[in-house]
């Protein structure tokens, strides 16, 4: 049964190792982030957006005892008490024209490393695309091991519904997740917003999700061709 229409409960996302499924398309990155030793003890983690770089960054964070700040919160950090244990810093272009905050990635990064602790940096694109004017922290990046999430296959993504569905408290029918698959945009972004808009109507509607909805939103998306039902 799907849940109470009459509240509108905050999505509570789920980033234990259980919650992440596995897939021809990140199989390769989980098993890297599983491995916990890599070459000169850093890892690059690139994908599209929500393609689940955050989620494996807590899976290691909670295997490996590490912590995870965001590239763009390390003015406030204490970089010494950051660089004593396994550390991720996630997006880390944002850091693209900010110079003081490449400035302290840099000793973030030679801090770790100099303590024996494994480094993990994430970012959409590949590292080569970062566009961090620090010379010295680009060429380290990009000299570490890399590895991709790639866009969802079938499997794939019919997961990442489903597991969208269920942080918001939401259970739809699997005829719902199929037929999303077989017609929406392939992409991670695109899953993100149509669970999101299908929860919105179904509240304000004070309906369930069905199949029949999401037909509906589908077919009222711009430049919507027209979905067969």
């Amino acid at each position: 049964m799907a849940r109470q229409l009459s509240f509108d409960l905050p999505a509570m996302t789920a980033l234990g190792r259980e919650d992440f499924f596995v897939s021809p398309a990140n199989a390769l990155a989980v098993a890297m982030i599983s491995a916990q030793v890599w070459p000169g003890g850093k890892l690059v983690l690139t994908g599209p957006a929500g393609a689940g770089k955050t989620h494996l960054a807590h899976v290691w964070a909670a295997e490996t005892g590490g912590r995870i700040t965001a590239a763009t919160d390390l003015a406030e950090a204490d970089i010494p008490q950051l660089a004593s244990g396994p550390v991720a810093v996630e997006d880390v272009p944002l850091l693209a024209g900010d110079d003081a905050r490449q400035a302290l990635l840099f000793h973030l990064h030679n801090l770790t490393l100099a303590n024996g602790n494994p480094l993990l940096l994430t970012g959409q694109q590949a590292p080569g695309f970062w566009g961090l004017a620090l010379p010295d922290l680009q060429s380290r990046i990009e000299g570490a091991q890399h590895v991709a999430l790639d866009p969802p296959d079938d499997a794939l993504l019919g997961a990442v519904l489903a597991k969208l569905f269920v942080d918001r408290q939401l259970s739809p029918g699997p005829e719902v997740i199929s037929y999303l698959v077989k017609h929406m945009d392939r992409s991670f972004e695109a899953a993100a917003r149509m669970v999101e808009a299908l929860d919105r109507i179904a509240l304000a509607e004070k309906r369930d999700i069905t199949r029949a909805l999401a037909v509906r939103l589908l077919n009222d998306q711009p430049g919507a061709a027209g979905h067969r039902n």
